[in-house]
């Protein structure tokens, strides 16, 4: 009997190390994203001190501000040309500023009210525009490691392996980091534990973009206008549907939360 394996030409096939390394990428990515779906509301009105009410209408904000950003760092992506290809450079050059972002925004200054709210504001929004920076390109790098469907299905199983692992870490850990971190100083043990999920972030981010390669590429003769791209985004009724369940998916999330 052939095993699925077997099927797989041997030119397609993904070592299970390139695997492991590219899940470490969303390993990362969720110390963040597991941290705002849990505790981001908790930090910024029991720690920070804004209001319920601000916070929600700031996160209506930036999830509005994500609708345009997406789209838009996918097509920067798509076109950026470099030795290491269109996708993984990204992975790397924005691991270290996010990082830098994470602790700035659960970094609780020395400001009024108002101040604080325009402190959370822009570095809210630096770090979810640096999360797409990073996270786009990632997501979309799983798309040319390999043109072999049976191998991308199994990039995917043991990526959300990483994502799973490290979202049960964030819900665990993080609190009981806090309060090591900060005795009794909740502000600083929440500084302390994003400058220690960021190293993580770092050096988790620097693998995977180290252990993967773009092995797909478009044909030379191919050529991408973006106009038309987004026409034919935005005509089309699948992807119309698809934004619907996730916005719905989203906000049972945020009210969850």
């Amino acid at each position: 009997m052939t095993t699925a394996t077997e099927k797989i030409p041997l030119a397609d096939r993904i070592s299970l190390k390139e695997k492991i390394g590219y899940s470490l990428g969303d390993a990362a990515s969720n110390f963040y994203w597991k941290t705002f779906e849990f505790f981001l509301m908790i930090f910024y009105t029991d720690v920070f001190g804004i209001s319920a009410a601000a916070v929600g209408t700031m996160l209506l904000v930036t999830r509005l501000a994500d609708a345009v950003a997406d789209p838009v760092m996918g097509a920067i992506a798509d076109r950026t040309e470099t030795r290491w290809g269109h996708f993984r450079p990204y992975v790397l050059w924005f691991a270290l500023p996010l990082a830098v972002a994470g602790v700035l925004t659960f970094t609780t200054p020395h400001l009024s009210g108002g101040g604080k709210l325009v402190y959370a504001y822009i570095t809210y929004s630096l770090l979810m525009f640096l999360y797409t920076a990073v996270n786009i390109p990632y997501t979309a790098l799983m798309g040319v490691m390999t043109p072999n469907s049976l191998e991308r299905t199994s990039i995917a199983s043991i990526r959300f392996i990483g994502a799973f692992t490290a979202g049960v870490f964030v819900q665990y850990f993080t609190l009981k980091l806090v309060g090591f971190f900060g005795h009794g100083n909740n502000a600083r043990g929440w500084q302390l534990t994003m400058v220690l999920y960021g190293i993580l972030a770092v050096l988790m981010l620097a693998l995977c973009f180290a252990s993967t390669r773009e092995r797909v590429t478009p044909p030379p003769q191919q050529k991408s206008d973006l106009k038309r791209d987004l026409r034919d985004l935005f005509t089309s009724r699948p992807w119309l549907v698809l934004v619907g369940v996730l916005l719905l998916v989203l906000a049972a999330f945020v009210i969850k939360g």
